[in-house]
């Protein structure tokens, strides 16, 4: 996969913590119409852009289902994900001083070691360390 999306509610303030707190690069920032813009993230994966799709009223989100996609991700039910690191221990520390908020600090589970975090509209996040998904190594 090269591109996927993570629905947002505000593309600006979607900006500022996936770049300014998380540290991800802009790859696009096309303008493509009133107030709609093409707008791609990357972590440090070159290969990989996330869009940051606003959920509003539009042709492709008519009323009904932006009120429910907004919804669901307020409540912190609609987007997930997994990001990993070298030092979850660190990059927690480090996230937290730039503001992030966790639900849940690093933790040892049974899978391995992981901390939760929600972005800025509502989406949860696992931060987990590389090795975790070392298979080998794994429970």
């Amino acid at each position: 996969m090269t591109v996927t999306n993570i629905h947002v509610l505000n593309q600006d303030s979607a900006f500022d913590f996936y770049v300014n707190k998380l540290g991800f690069r802009v790859v696009d920032d096309i303008p493509m119409g009133p107030d709609t813009r093409w707008l791609t993230v990357s972590p440090d994966q070159p290969d990989l852009q996330i869009v940051l799709f606003p959920v509003k009223v539009s042709k492709m989100f008519p009323q009904e289902t932006a009120d429910a996609l907004i919804s669901l991700i307020k409540q912190g039910i609609f987007g997930c994900g997994v990001l990993t690191c070298h030092d979850v221990f660190a990059t927690y520390e480090e996230l937290k001083a730039k503001g992030v908020e966790f639900i849940k600090p690093p933790t040892k589970e049974f899978y391995g070691t992981e901390a939760l975090f929600k972005d800025d509209s509502g989406n949860y996040f696992s931060l987990q360390p590389i090795n975790n998904f070392d298979r080998e190594n794994s429970i």
